[in-house]
């Protein structure tokens, strides 16, 4: 099969690798309908974090069943699935209290940016959608494997509720699905901080009602301006950068809560961002299974339409041309096309 193998910062190909197979009897096999590079591949990809050998990279994907192991009961050969980017058991003390992400069995891909995917514990990672869905929703059952799920993590960890002020840190796919979260919790007023107009004008589509240009002391107090001096009731940290994570707490109102998603590089909380203004922070890698039927039935009912992150289509043999993209903000999210 073709997959995308990582060899060193700034060199991705796609390459021939071995086809997959069945190694446990938990074990499915999904051909790959689409997949898409990640803004955490870009971690590697800029060579912030090590890259020791070359290794598959890629941990979103929807497809077709096309195996399953001896003891998968739940899931069907032919069956159109989405997993997470975290293979979980679904039954785990952990998983049983919505925390798939840290599922005690939970193990990760062998590189999912490629036309075959193992996926261990089948019937607990992988939701089928109800039939074979139209094209169109491809890419928006895409998004649910991490970044959609992800956003909607950021908003439930910061206590979105309805009637509440949201702002977003992050512009990138998950702070745009977090803007779109924010809005399907009820929020009233959902501010989205960021300086591309293609992307200001996408998070007010996903229901932003103001957009914040400014950054660090500017930023915060722009959106204090919003609030009548007093900061956000809930902001979603989506980038995890020391001065994303600083914005996010100075933004917020004391006694307001950080959705913190990020993966963090270069973070050192102050406690004085968290303390004297009784600030907390929740949050962490989404676990996506808790939220996958929810969320699968807002896209099947078209009641949400999260795909539209995706702002550049590739075969996979062009792997390398979606990482210069996303890398060098041409694009918000890269779908690819096995």
């Amino acid at each position: 099969m073709r997959g995308a193998v990582l060899h060193a910062a700034g060199d991705v190909r796609c390459e021939q690798r071995p086809d997959p197979v069945i190694i446990e009897p938990t074990d499915a096999i999904v051909r790959a309908a689409a997949t898409c590079v990640c803004g955490s591949d870009l971690w590697p990809y800029r060579g912030i974090d090590q890259v020791p050998r070359a290794r598959a990279i890629g941990h979103e994907f929807c497809g077709i069943v096309e195996q399953i192991g001896d003891t998968v009961t739940v899931i069907q050969h032919g069956q159109f699935v989405i997993g997470g980017f975290l293979a979980s058991d679904n039954t785990c003390p952990n998983c049983r209290a919505g925390m798939h992400s840290s599922c005690l069995q939970g193990v990760g891909y062998d590189g999912c940016q490629s036309e075959l995917i193992r996926v261990p514990l089948a019937d607990g990672t992988l939701v089928a959608t109800p039939e074979l869905p139209p094209k169109d929703l491809v890419p928006s059952l895409l998004t649910l494997s991490d970044v959609m799920a992800t956003g909607w993590h950021a908003a439930v960890s910061a206590g979105v509720k309805p009637g509440m002020t949201v702002a977003v840190v992050g512009d990138g796919a998950v702070g745009l699905c977090g803007v779109l979260a924010a809005a399907q919790l009820g929020a009233e007023q959902v501010i989205a901080m960021s300086r591309h107009t293609p992307r200001q004008q996408l998070a007010s589509e996903f229901g932003a009602t103001d957009i914040v240009v400014e950054r660090g002391e500017e930023g915060i107090a722009r959106i204090k301006e919003l609030t009548e001096g007093i900061g956000a009731d809930a902001v979603l940290e989506c980038v995890g950068t020391g001065d994303s994570v600083i914005q996010a707490l100075r933004s917020t109102r004391p006694g307001g809560m950080v959705g913190w998603v990020g993966a963090p590089h270069g973070v050192e909380l102050q406690m004085r961002d968290l303390f004297w203004r009784n600030v907390g922070v929740r949050g962490g890698p989404a676990p996506v299974r808790h939220y996958l039927p929810d969320l699968m039935d807002r896209v099947w009912n078209r009641t949400i339409d999260p795909g539209k992150v995706f702002d550049l289509d590739l075969p996979l043999e062009q792997v390398a041309e979606a990482y210069r993209a996303m890398d060098e903000r041409r694009a918000i999210k890269v779908l690819l096309r096995p």
